[in-house]
Order: structure tokens, then C-alpha cells, then sequence
């Protein structure tokens, strides 16, 4: 069994910051993509960044240049740094992540966290 755990959620004024955390434990041989997706309430849940397993990023247009998603392998976790928010950051944010858990099985991309809140007060 494969678990995502998110953190660092909270409410936060806009302009400022907050750092997410999500780790994965359980029994898996790796994961290679890590990704972080969001969800507004009436809307519907759009990615917000990836990174590989060899730290290669993407970003959403509407994040890039204040998000910063990063990994430490070693840890199994995906952090995904939030500068200058805005409100319509505000949102649940979701980690997911395509896991091997056996070395004869494809890499499965249907691993989620629980969801972190993230609120910014305009």
C-alpha cells in the first residue's frame, strides 16, 4: 500500500508565503514523476507543477516564476514552494506521484494525498 501525506497548508495574507510538503511511504521499488494539482471549490482540479525523478520541473503559467516544486529522492517527498500568493491561489492542494510497487508492474499514476487547504486573504 502506497501513501501521499500532505503538509504546510494554512491561511496566509496575500503577497505572502508558504511551503508544502507531501511524503510517500508504503512499499513501492520508485517513483518517478511527483506532481502537485489543485482544486478551487466549484472548479475543476488542475495541475500546478511536476518534477522527475532527475529534477527536471514544469509549471503552470499562472505559477511560474513565484511556485518552486522541488524533491529529495532520499526522502521520497515533494515540497512545492509558494511565493507572492495571490487569492486565487486559494484551493486544496493535492500531491500525486506515479509509483512502481513492483519491478514487473508500470509505473501507476492513480497515487494521491488527501489534500492540503490553502487560503490567501486578499
Amino acid at each position: 500500500q502506497v501513501q501521499l501525506v500532505e503538509s504546510g497548508g494554512g491561511l496566509v495574507q496575500a503577497g505572502g508565503s508558504l511551503r508544502l510538503s507531501c511524503v510517500a511511504s508504503g512499499s513501492f521499488v520508485s517513483i518517478n514523476l511527483m506532481a502537485w494539482y489543485r482544486q478551487a471549490p466549484g472548479k475543476q482540479r488542475e495541475l500546478v507543477a511536476t518534477v522527475t525523478s532527475g529534477g527536471y520541473t514544469n509549471y503552470a503559467d499562472s505559477v511560474k516564476g513565484r511556485f518552486t516544486i522541488s524533491r529529495d529522492n532520499a526522502k521520497n517527498t515533494v515540497y512545492l514552494q509558494m511565493n507572492s500568493l495571490k487569492s486565487e491561489d486559494t484551493a486544496v492542494y493535492y500531491c500525486n506521484a506515479g509509483v512502481k510497487v513492483t519491478p514487473l508492474r508500470p509505473y501507476e499514476y492513480n497515487y494521491w494525498g488527501q489534500g492540503t487547504q490553502v487560503t490567501v486573504s486578499s
